[in-house]
């Protein structure tokens, strides 16, 4: 795809992306394995859209399996430039209640087994994380909801754990104390590396409960969840909708300059293995390849 394209995300209830035209199917092999499905390519209204299903269709992969590189790799090379990242979360918060959108601004990560970064063997790069997503995507996608008749906020933390399983009533509360506002297990390491391969990254949060620690709620079940998500999911698709015709380029952030000098090998010393597997993220940042260059 040769045309600046929006990236869509589907989190949990969100597999297909409703109103896309040409569609086309792409399976990719990227340098960090597969990713979580194929590819679907097409256009909404007159916007190149690509769309990826997280967890894959039909729901077969759990936050731990997901393969975050290879997802925003793919992404990347289809031609997107920025990426709505939908997610299911639940509430730290009374005044966030199920069925409100978040649009948070901050994120902490709890998870556990999960590479983070597209660099090492031989490259090294420090992005930094201080403000992780894009405003002026994040602008786009708040005027949306509203415009949806959503109750949204705007700002605000997302605490990732590692899942699959809901937190204790101890670990809800440890991070209530934290002042975080929702709870989730899939966008990170997902927003690291979308800043890494600098895309406009937001996250659409949909809450669905209050997590445990409420205590004139009920715990957190799955049923619970299921019943608010499939009504928060009809919800995201309106914003979407309206959200995607108003992303058009030039993009005027920092975002597409975040490895500007991110990078701090030594462009001599980097292996050749290592600068071809990142090509697609650092290629413009290096000097021409040398021929006859040894790989390494």
């Amino acid at each position: 795809m040769s045309e600046a394209a929006i990236g869509v995300i589907g989190g949990s209830g969100l597999y297909e992306l409703p109103g896309m035209t040409d569609v086309r199917w792409k399976r990719l092999r990227t340098p960090f394995g597969d990713p979580s499905d194929e590819f679907c390519v097409g256009r909404v209204g007159s916007q190149p859209v690509v769309f990826l299903s997280r967890h894959g269709r039909g729901h077969p992969l759990m936050p731990s399996e997901l393969n975050f590189r290879a997802n925003i790799w793919g992404l990347k090379s289809l031609g997107a430039e920025w990426v709505i990242s939908i997610s299911a979360v639940g509430s730290m918060k009374e005044s966030i209640r199920p069925l409100d959108l978040v649009i948070p601004d901050q994120f902490v990560d709890m998870t556990k087994r999960r590479i983070s970064t597209f660099f090492g063997e031989g490259i090294v790069g420090h992005v930094g994380m201080a403000e992780p997503i894009c405003a002026d995507l994040a602008t786009i996608l708040e005027k949306s909801a509203r415009q949806a008749g959503a109750r949204v906020h705007r700002g605000g933390t997302y605490v990732c754990i590692e899942g699959p399983q809901f937190s204790t009533k101890a670990e809800s509360r440890v991070y209530r104390s934290w002042g975080v506002d929702v709870i989730g297990m899939t966008n990170m390491p997902e927003v690291k590396l979308a800043r890494e391969a600098e895309l406009c990254y937001t996250t659409l949060a949909l809450a669905t409960d209050y997590d445990v620690w409420h205590e004139t709620e009920e715990p957190v079940s799955v049923e619970a969840v299921i019943r608010n998500l499939m009504q928060n999911v009809a919800t995201a698709k309106d914003v979407l909708a309206r959200a995607i015709p108003q992303i058009a380029p030039p993009r005027t952030c920092a975002c597409p300059r975040l490895l500007e000098h991110a990078i701090i090998t030594d462009p001599q010393s980097i292996p050749l293995t290592a600068r071809r597997r990142l090509e697609l993220l650092v290629g413009k940042y290096l000097p021409a390849e040398k021929k006859g260059r040894r790989r390494a």
